[in-house]
């Protein structure tokens, strides 16, 4: 993988985005999805992902032309190929990353601005099934929100915080009641690390005070805002009604994108 371009922030004009939640390399939910995108809102050309992206950029940069998406910026998860990528982040430290025609990867924090408001991205997140996976095939510690991540976070402000994990007193229900059901075929190891990639977030969301919360990861699509009125939006995964919505930037007013689930999704 090649790095075409870097930047240490950007500055986009759009009146309206796309945010989407887990994609996991599904090249079918790509050709479902991003056509519907051009029917709903063809005049939208950006993408703000929030991870377990893991897509080849091929048919991402071939589909993208066809619905008139000038770029994608990726907010990275925990299922990513960590081999290719972490490197390259080390290469370029702080920098964002256009691998594609329109993909970035973004680092650990990134602040960017659209039409006037400040957006926060924090990747990452801890495996569930870490030990359902092969270290060094498909699971890297690269995954993990770390303190350095955190501390950087937190010094910088932002309207919208887009990360790829949840906050762990998240105010979304479907979310808390997911939490609440504790897996029994889990280690007590990985069940720790996941509830500190939470509390991680949750640090950031709290010194960082947005106004909007988005993040993937958890499969599950809902909404809720917390006591001082802090919005946080779960978005489901690819397949799944909920794994895109339309951000308006000036009201970060949210609507979710109808489109006709992948077959067997």
């Amino acid at each position: 993988m090649r790095v075409l371009e870097t930047a240490a922030t950007m500055t986009l004009n759009d009146e309206a985005v796309w945010v989407a939640g887990d994609w996991h390399g599904d090249v079918t939910w790509l050709q479902v999805a991003l056509p519907a995108l051009r029917r709903h809102s063809p005049g939208i050309r950006t993408i703000l992902h929030l991870g377990d992206w893991w897509m080849d950029t091929k048919p991402v940069d071939y589909w993208a032309e066809r619905a008139g998406i000038d770029r994608i910026l990726v907010t990275l998860g925990n299922h990513e190929p960590f081999n290719v990528y972490g490197p390259l982040m080390r290469r370029y430290p702080n920098q964002a990353l256009r691998v594609s025609e329109v993909v970035w990867l973004l680092p650990r924090p990134f602040s960017f601005v659209v039409a006037g408001r400040r957006f926060l991205s924090v990747g990452g997140a801890a495996s569930i099934d870490e030990e359902l996976r092969v270290p060094g095939r498909d699971w890297w510690p690269e995954e993990r929100i770390l303190e350095e991540h955190v501390a950087a976070a937190s010094e910088l402000p932002a309207d919208v915080l887009l990360t790829h994990e949840t906050p762990d007193r998240t105010p979304v229900k479907p979310v808390q009641e997911l939490l609440g059901r504790v897996p029994t075929d889990v280690s007590t190891r990985v069940l720790q690390e996941c509830a500190l990639s939470r509390s991680r977030v949750d640090r950031i969301w709290n010194s960082v005070h947005p106004a909007l919360l988005l993040h993937g990861h958890m499969h599950i699509f809902g909404r809720g805002c917390s006591a001082d009125g802090r919005e946080v939006i779960s978005l489901d995964r690819n397949g799944r009604w909920g794994n895109i919505v339309r951000l308006e930037i000036t009201t970060l007013a949210s609507t979710v994108i109808p489109i006709t689930p992948s077959r067997g999704a």
